[in-house]
């Protein structure tokens, strides 16, 4: 059930246009990633929605109804932003209270939710202390349960993990999506970091310059991507030039840089000749010990030892190509050849 509706949605700043004809729908229940880079414009959607910007032309719909009009306090829309907003005079009980204050609350009932809300974060018993007595992670728990306490319609999310450590962000990122499943909430993230949004999200809506590059799962988007730009922006990608030698409904065979040929699976059909883009994923490019018809003879350039993988750099003429392999098999020397097949569904084709 469509719950947010952005209906062709348009968003200008003097002569710059941030988002251009946006016609996104959010599900009840859904947590949403919106990813890209900077200045793709997804914050600024973010800041249509929660109310603190109004949208040059279209319409923005919750729940059937129109929201434009509507302040940001009686849109039901909690918001956590990256640098936590907690006030600083205030203490941690206080800072939860707030939204409840504002909204009439009684004491008791205020008293009470500050309680579970503090409690289901695990703060509860640090209500007393102000928030540069917490650790960064503590302050980010914070946030969320003033975001959460009044029970939001939405809760909107800009880069809330951005400010963390690696293991802490990764401690947060399971945390909210617990939360997320626990509470049955609405959820829309705007990240720039590919993995929180893997990590995170029901579905992942990838933005450049302004307009929606493609929507999906985080299967769809990672394994399927619809251009080049996906592939690229979304985990590391080999992206090489290539020509569509033959193409039909059996799939594409592609003739690379120096001559060295691949086959896609069935997807977009090419005229002979014609110049492509080509997707295969490192992790998805396979070690042979020995030749074989369909395998591409590479030279090893480097071997990087990255934990629980080994990457290898690998060329043959003007091609170059990155692959991943396990780090329990042995590692090739550096200058010596290996064999390299994919498979054809593991292959994307892009008009170039």
């Amino acid at each position: 059930m469509t719950f947010i509706h952005f209906q062709d949605v348009s968003k200008s700043f003097g002569q710059t246009r941030v988002v251009e004809n946006l016609d996104l729908a959010v599900e009840k229940g859904e947590f949403l990633s919106l990813l890209g880079p900077s200045g793709s414009g997804k914050t600024t959607i973010l800041m249509m929605l929660a109310g603190f910007e109004n949208a040059t032309s279209g319409t923005i719909l919750m729940d059937g109804e129109r929201i434009e009009d509507l302040p940001p306090h009686k849109r039901g829309i909690g918001v956590v932003f990256q640098n936590y907003a907690l006030f600083p005079h205030m203490t941690i009980a206080e800072n939860v209270a707030f939204p409840l204050q504002m909204r009439g609350l009684s004491k008791a009932e205020i008293g009470d939710r500050v309680r579970q809300g503090l409690d289901r974060v695990r703060l509860g018993h640090l209500g007393d202390r102000r928030p540069d007595q917490l650790s960064g992670g503590q302050q980010q728990r914070v946030a969320l349960t003033r975001a959460l306490v009044f029970e939001p319609k939405v809760v909107l999310m800009d880069e809330p993990l951005g400010a963390l450590d690696k293991q802490l962000r990764e401690e947060m990122q399971l945390e909210i999506r617990e939360l997320h499943r626990r509470l049955g909430l609405t959820v829309v993230f705007v990240t720039h970091d590919q993995g929180e949004a893997l990590t995170m999200s029901n579905r992942i809506a990838i933005f450049d310059k302004g307009k929606i590059s493609q929507i999906g799962t985080a299967t769809e988007v990672y394994d399927h991507p619809e251009n080049a730009f996906v592939a690229q922006f979304i985990g590391e990608t080999n992206l090489l030039k290539a020509s569509a030698a033959a193409s039909d409904a059996s799939g594409t065979t592609l003739v690379l840089e120096g001559g060295a040929t691949l086959r896609a699976a069935p997807g977009p059909t090419f005229r002979p000749d014609t110049p492509v883009m080509m997707s295969v994923r490192p992790e998805r490019l396979h070690l042979q010990a020995e030749a074989r018809p369909d395998a591409l003879e590479m030279r090893v350039d480097d071997v990087v030892y990255q934990g629980d993988h080994l990457r290898l750099h690998l060329s043959r003429g003007p091609l170059r190509l990155f692959a991943r392999a396990e780090r329990r098999l042995a590692s090739p020397p550096v200058g010596g050849t290996v064999y390299v097949t994919a498979d054809p569904a593991d292959i994307a084709v892009f008009p170039a």
